[in-house]
């Protein structure tokens, strides 16, 4: 007689490392959103409305000089100052044709007419006159072109967050996948939030760089959480018996040690960006650079926190699925 073979079902061994209880800081987690909010309060309650003229209307004004040569924003700010009251923003860069050094004089009015510009320009090359100052472009935006622009930033953000909701439903289904959609999708707007607070606490405009950063940390941060969701699908294959805060428990014990090296590189790289730009006076991609490593910092802890402890919380509520404690 033949033997007969048997199928033997290979199974993965359950994880034994450290189980921290991620689920047990709820009152944290919610403290921490709490903050978070009162200090965007804070920022637009000093800042008042910070939107740059992408958003709001204004004429912005650009020129070049020779390498080798500074200039003092404070005073070019007095120079515009004697032909407007408005509120006025210099910001330094390069140009990325010439390579020339820049500066931008961003001016919250649309009445900026070129009569003035000219008076600019003429006052500008007397302050500096052996820097071969030459205006390079001016370009002014109406309030409502604007506001139209913002209006199709928050829809693009908006579609964003509805696409990831969809996409967590359909992948983590067979785990409840709309919850863990919609919690993601909290997460995010904690990350949001937080990004939003630093700019408005450091005095940075809401521009094209917050948009930038805005959608950078959506790929950013929910890349994270997706990953612990799978850790925690594959739990409940290898911990059928398992209740589900032991199972977010495990997975987010098992997913700390990545997300922490992984956000460690990814804010050292920021950093040095922050530095060169600090040493090199192109202050205008701070407003890139600070928020983006607020809002990464708040990512890890949002992947790891808010993420799955709301959907612990969400499902402890319903009746198909309660956590236990």
């Amino acid at each position: 007689m033949s033997a007969k073979k048997k199928n033997i079902k290979q199974t993965a061994p359950a994880y034994t490392g450290k189980v921290y209880d991620f689920c047990g800081k709820k009152p944290i987690i919610l403290a921490v959103g709490i903050i978070v909010l009162i200090a965007l309060i804070i920022g637009i309650i000093i800042r008042g409305d910070n939107r740059s003229i992408e958003f709001k209307g204004g004429t912005m004004k650009t020129y070049t000089y020779d390498k080798g040569n500074d200039i003092d924003t404070g005073r070019i700010k007095e120079l515009v100052g004697t032909l407007t009251s408005s509120k006025v923003t210099v910001r330094e860069g390069e140009d990325v044709n010439t390579g020339k050094p820049q500066f931008t004089i961003n001016l919250a009015t649309g009445s900026f007419n070129i009569e003035d510009q000219n008076k600019l320009t003429d006052l500008i090359k007397a302050e500096y006159p052996d820097l071969n100052i030459e205006g390079s472009e001016a370009m002014s935006v109406t309030s409502s072109t604007g506001n139209e622009f913002l209006l199709k930033c928050v829809i693009a953000v908006v579609f964003a967050a509805i696409i990831i909701i969809i996409y967590v439903a359909i992948r983590f289904r067979k785990i409840g996948g709309w919850s863990a959609g919609a919690c993601s999708v909290l997460a995010l707007v904690q990350d949001l939030v937080t990004a939003m607070a630093v700019s408005y606490l450091f005095g940075f405009e809401f521009s094209a760089n917050m948009v930038a950063v805005i959608l950078t940390i959506l790929g950013y941060s929910i890349n994270n959480t997706i990953v612990i969701y799978d850790r925690i699908r594959e739990n409940r294959k290898l911990m059928p018996k398992a209740s589900l805060n032991e199972l977010i428990n495990t997975g987010c014990s098992q997913s700390l040690t990545r997300s922490i090296r992984t956000s460690i590189t990814t804010i050292s790289t920021m950093l040095i960006i922050t530095i060169v730009v600090l040493i090199k006076g192109y202050t205008s991609l701070l407003s890139f650079s600070v928020p983006l490593m607020a809002g990464l910092i708040s990512g890890t802890f949002t992947s790891l926190f808010v993420a799955p402890v709301t959907w612990s919380w969400w499902k402890s509520r319903s009746k198909s699925e309660p956590a236990k404690a």
